[in-house]
């Protein structure tokens, strides 16, 4: 399995390259990107961050004093904008309450049990909690998306039912711990999905892991 996930690496990386993860001035802003991108694609996210720069808000005290209403209406370009306004106050309270919006201060905070913190938040699953301390806090954890799990079953890595955790030990067991790799890995595994192994007519037949 090492060989094999190291190919693949190696594979992706000589045709794609660097794919500079995550596109975020401040681990801030990954943060709330990472809340955003839920069930929609990337530039739909930037548009609504976008939006939040324009007026100034990006800050995570400026965004908590934000009526639902105001919220929801300045990150609708990301769909599901009232479910995921409510997942953004509910990050934000406890982000306020524990670190008070300093990324500075949760930094402090062993990788184990931030992890549990941020799962214990409302709208906050395994997939959004380590893209934050992978993107924003420079982690050595692998985050897997629907990408990741379509890429490694038909590749036959893994099987139909093969959950969260599993896929994610597969990486974090069997390649060198690092944050530049598990980085890099997962952007490549992004750009994979998005170009050959797409979710209703996979280009197979060129697929570079061929």
């Amino acid at each position: 399995m090492v060989r094999r996930l190291n190919l693949v690496y190696q594979k992706l990386y000589s045709l794609f390259g660097s794919q500079y993860w995550w596109p975020a001035d401040t681990p801030f802003e990954v943060m709330v990107g990472a809340i955003l991108t839920q069930n929609t694609n990337w530039l739909n996210v930037e548009k609504a961050i976008t939006n939040l720069k324009k007026h100034k808000l990006l800050q995570p005290h400026k965004l908590y004093k934000l009526s639902h209403k105001r919220l929801a209406s300045l990150i609708r370009p990301a769909g599901y904008y009232n479910i995921k306004a409510k997942r953004l106050k509910s990050f934000l309270k406890f982000f306020i309450r524990y670190y008070d919006g300093n990324v500075k201060k949760m930094s402090g905070i062993d990788t184990s049990s931030l992890r549990q913190q941020l799962l214990s938040v409302k709208g906050i699953g395994p997939e959004t909690a380590d893209s934050m301390l992978l993107y924003a806090l420079n982690r050595p954890i692998f985050v897997v998306d629907a990408y990741t799990k379509r890429i490694l079953l038909r590749h036959r890595f893994t099987g139909e039912d093969t959950g969260y955790d599993k896929i994610q030990n597969l990486f974090m067991q069997n390649l060198k711990s690092g944050v530049k790799l598990f980085n890099e890995y997962h952007a490549l595994l992004v750009k994979l999905g998005k170009e050959f192994c797409l979710k209703n007519k996979p280009r197979c037949e060129i697929c570079p892991l061929r």
